[in-house]
């Protein structure tokens, strides 16, 4: 049996893990304040935990938030763990129950230093999924130190992991991780007529900026599409937008570039403001690999625009963020570990 953590912010971790999990031969179970996905593999089971971040009463009757219990860090050894929450102290219970009642091979962590603590200390072997950005902080440090095998979802020699520098002996490093991984190129093919269209892919840009930018892109031929731009527009398979795009427009999340290497798709990336500066990162290795165009957060919709034209005149070369096969390898350094 393996359990497996997903982390409730966006929906990467999950993805992340739906990739992976028809490579697994054992059964798996899942704990995530995520909500149930419609659909799981066989031999799968979701178990949806508390929250450990909404305000609560106390005994004095007084509403705190969950950031106001005390030193939510533990002077900073951890990164989340407010005093005397009940979902806090319900979500590390349930796992700690679950784990004395089934044989555990190993714990799969994506992401949470606190949880990769917990499994080490009840005696499961860890994984510990690694993210870009800078992840040098204590809190960091130790969940790297305590995790048994460390999955990097990227190629090796691409991100470099200076939180990772003396732990080489533990990382297993995959390839970037797509849902779309073995999935047919010949889909929708961008070649397959002469209509120049991009795609915004997720929230690259801001409602304003991303009106006039589709204003402008109009007016000079091209056709737009859009998914998880807006309110309205959220596509569960993007694959054949994908495939059809003669330039795609994202952000730098991991997965977005992942299904962007995937389709072998002409990019323009444009990184976010995430903690640790994971996006900027990942925008920077991508610039320096040649792998997309990048423009900054800020950057106006002429910017925007001039740079979609010129990666409409780039060749794709995602070969070196190893995405083929990279669902497998993270299986089988899981599996690794497991026996």
């Amino acid at each position: 049996m393996i359990g497996w953590y997903v982390h409730h912010h966006g929906w990467g971790h999950m993805t992340r893990m739906q990739a992976i999990r028809p490579h697994l031969g054992d059964e798996v179970t899942v704990f995530s304040s995520l909500p149930e996905p419609a659909s799981l593999p066989p031999e799968t089971v979701w178990v949806q935990l508390p929250s450990d971040s909404d305000a609560v009463v106390g005994p004095d009757g007084v509403r705190r938030e969950a950031h106001e219990l005390g030193d939510v860090t533990a002077r900073g050894t951890l990164h989340w763990a407010p005093l005397g929450h009940p979902g806090h102290q319900a979500r590390l219970a349930a796992i700690a129950e679950w784990v004395a009642i089934h044989p555990t091979s190993a714990f799969v962590v994506d992401v949470s230093v606190e949880v990769t603590m917990l499994a080490r200390l009840l005696g499961v072997p860890t994984i510990s999924v690694a993210q870009p950005g800078d992840r040098t902080d204590a809190p960091h440090r130790l969940g790297y130190d305590l995790a048994d095998r460390i999955l990097a979802p990227w190629a090796p020699g691409t991100i470099p992991a200076k939180a990772l520098v003396g732990r080489e002996d533990r990382v297993r490093s995959v390839g970037a991780i797509s849902r779309y991984d073995g999935r047919a190129r010949t889909e929708a093919d961008a070649d397959a007529d002469d209509v120049r269209r991009v795609l915004f892919l997720g929230l690259a840009l801001d409602p304003v900026r991303l009106a006039q930018t589709r204003e402008l892109l109009s007016a000079d031929g091209w056709v737009v599409e859009s998914a998880g731009a807006g309110s309205d527009d959220r596509i569960d398979d993007v694959w054949p937008l994908l495939r059809r795009a003669t330039v795609v427009v994202s952000a730098a999340g991991q997965n977005s570039i992942a299904d962007l290497a995937a389709a072998d798709a002409r990019a323009v990336v444009i990184a976010q403001e995430r903690p640790f500066d994971e996006q900027k990162e990942m925008a920077r290795v991508l610039a320096a690999h040649g792998l997309a165009r990048t423009v900054a957060a800020d950057a106006s919709p002429a910017e925007v625009v001039d740079s979609i034209r010129r990666a409409a005149d780039t060749a794709p070369r995602w070969d070196a963020w190893q995405v083929s096969g990279s669902a497998a390898r993270a299986a089988a350094a899981i599996e690794e570990l497991a026996r």
